[in-house]
């Protein structure tokens, strides 16, 4: 599969009102020579055209969010002067459009480009369309390329291509009056080849030109792709080591002349604080990152001039040296549309290369009291009145919020406990549920999003929890591999980024994170109803169709045996809920008091 040629583009835009801009500026060390110096035109003064600006504004992990994200998916963290942090209410396309048309007034050379899972774990209003409203809605905001993020595999490898080249459903068909034309941006993915014929499935590289300017774009996904995919998605792909990968391609780039080059990741770190204006350089160059992106960084080529990343979610604007010293860009925008990153490359027209030393970089806040942009208002419009007859339909109601984070999660809880329930009415057997946290994408919110009313869950609320269409799978494990499950939370692939299991009632046990490796999981302390796990007794559990594959680095759970697939995870919730709550008893937000963290 290849992409088709880009289309030509078929946009207008009107004049914005300007606006302040929340954002936290961080650039290299270094000025301009000084014969350099930029103008907001883009062009050099003092009679010297030799350098050009180009301004790259960036995003990540959309996921489909094209209205505002509630709850704290809906917010980002600002560090004030003073050493306090305030939450903003952040996201939604309509905001998005018009502080990035904003954004690009004054640079007559401007790049839109983008981290990969644009799509995937999407809401209702895009997920129940197979993500076709928010291609519409990114050939709207004239993004010009994105590297494909893991979520691109949800639907497989041949939805994917549809995506990017058009053409209707093949099973369910045409959405409103015509055939979806599919993306007028090119999807990168240099690393991901078809085993076959052992060639990239999509384009590895795009070169944005204008004039004499030329920057060429890499893009690749993340290698541990399919841990975290579900098997059906990735099949008959292979996934190449990122670095080697952007190494390999910054060479083709550049025997054709191509000297500048910008990275598209989908892989990112963990920045030192959870606020988006945090100074990552405070302490020195990349100190204030770890994870992955950390060890990408300081081995990509240096003919690589600046690392647009994603995948954890977080916001960062860092330099980390590249394999020759040198400091380079590395940044991310958090996810679902809270935040946008501009940056701003300086091209020397004698060598056709980034001057390092003047890039420069900050993230800004997509705040929600800007104008909305009429056309993505039309747009959202457009597809909930198609979405409404089966969104707007209540399933349940809550006392409070039920919030998707920390280890243990109230909503973590809630799906496993639903998971339970489903799984005893398919065999009385079952014991307990297990709920990956990856999978818990929102929270569900008391105050009402639409005419619902306070504490209504709806459809579209369970659907932007649950998005995956995963089933729940029974099966049969020793008490022994069940020990191992937990301890594989803490362990193996798990070690470094532990990912702690969302328990269902009466599983509990103690999580040391004082130790090191399986060793947290506190093996004396686990019990089920009460009662310690016997090694060789067999226990029915429920999990969803991911999990039960191994997925999420839990090789454990893909040995189960008696396997029994059940209903979809969110009909599961959804009968939960509606069989244990009403509008007069409505359901209170579980504890999350299941497993006992030591720290």
């Amino acid at each position: 599969m290849s992409a088709a040629p880009r289309r030509t583009r078929r946009r207008t835009y009107g004049l914005l009102a300007t606006t302040a801009a929340l954002a936290t500026a961080a650039g290299l060390a270094a000025a301009l020579p000084a014969q350099a110096h930029s103008g907001k035109d883009g062009h050099g003064h003092g009679g010297s055209s030799r350098y050009q600006d180009v301004q790259l504004l960036s995003f990540n992990d959309l996921h489909g969010n094209l209205e505002p994200p509630s709850g704290s998916s809906g917010r980002v963290t600002e560090l004030q002067p003073d050493g306090t942090t305030k939450t903003i209410d952040a996201g939604g396309a309509e905001y998005l459009a018009t502080h990035l048309r904003q954004a690009r007034q004054g640079h007559p050379y401007s790049i839109t480009a983008a981290g990969g899972d644009m799509v995937g774990a999407s809401p209702l209003l895009s997920g129940l369309f197979h993500d076709e409203p928010t291609i519409e809605a990114l050939n709207k905001l004239k993004l010009d390329v994105t590297s494909v993020g893991n979520h691109e595999f949800d639907e497989g490898a041949r939805e994917l291509a549809r995506l990017q080249n058009g053409g209707c459903h093949p099973t369910d068909g045409c959405y409103g009056d015509g055939k979806f034309q599919g993306a007028d941006f090119p999807y990168l993915t240099a690393n991901v080849l078809n085993e076959k014929t052992d060639r990239p499935i999509l384009k590895p590289y795009w070169v944005w030109k204008k004039k004499d300017v030329k920057i060429g774009f890499i893009g690749v996904t993340l290698e541990g792709t399919p841990d975290i995919v579900s098997a059906d998605g990735v099949k008959g792909l292979k996934f190449k080591d990122e670095t080697e990968t952007i190494n390999k391609y910054a060479k083709v780039l550049q025997r054709q002349g191509v000297q500048s080059i910008v990275a598209l990741i989908h892989e990112g770190g963990f920045p030192a604080s959870g606020s988006y204006n945090y100074d990552c350089d405070s302490a020195g160059a990349g100190s204030g990152i770890s994870g992955p992106i950390v060890d990408i960084a300081k081995n990509v080529s240096p003919a690589v001039d600046a690392l647009v990343t994603g995948h954890t979610h977080n916001a960062y604007v860092c330099t980390i040296p590249d394999p020759s010293g040198r400091p380079r860009m590395v940044t991310s925008a958090a996810s679902f549309g809270r935040l946008y990153t501009d940056t701003t490359l300086t091209y020397d027209h004698r060598t056709g290369d980034i001057v390092r030393t003047a890039v420069k970089s900050a993230n800004h806040v997509v705040s929600r009291d800007v104008p909305k942009a009429a056309d993505m208002t039309g747009l959202i419009s457009k597809w909930n009145t198609l979405a409404a007859p089966i969104g707007n339909r209540p399933i349940g109601y809550i006392s409070g919020d039920i919030n998707n984070t920390g280890t243990e999660s109230p909503m973590g809880d809630l799906i496993a406990d639903a998971q339970l329930a489903h799984g005893k009415q398919l065999d009385p057997r079952t014991s307990l549920a297990l709920m990956n946290p990856g999978g818990v994408r929102a929270g569900l919110t008391y105050a009402a999003k639409g005419a619902e009313g306070d504490g209504v869950v709806t459809y579209a609320e369970g659907f932007t929890v649950q998005p995956f269409a995963n089933t729940v799978n029974l099966q049969d494990f020793t008490g022994a591999q069940l020990v191992q499950v937990l301890k594989e939370q803490v362990s193996g692939p798990n070690e470094a980024a532990p990912k702690i299991l969302q328990p269902s009632a009466g599983l509990t046990y103690t999580l040391d994170m004082t130790r090191s490796g399986a060793d947290r999981v506190v093996t004396d302390s686990i019990r089920l109803n009460g009662a310690a796990i016997d090694p060789s007794a067999t226990y029915r559990v429920a999990t969803n169709s991911f999990l039960a594959g191994g997925g999420d680095g839990f090789p454990t759970l893909g040995q189960g045996t008696n396997d029994l697939v059940g209903s979809d995870d969110l009909a599961a919730l959804a009968d939960y809920l509606t069989a244990n709550s009403s509008a007069a008893a409505p359901i209170a937000p579980p504890k999350a008091d299941r497993v006992t963290i030591v720290r």
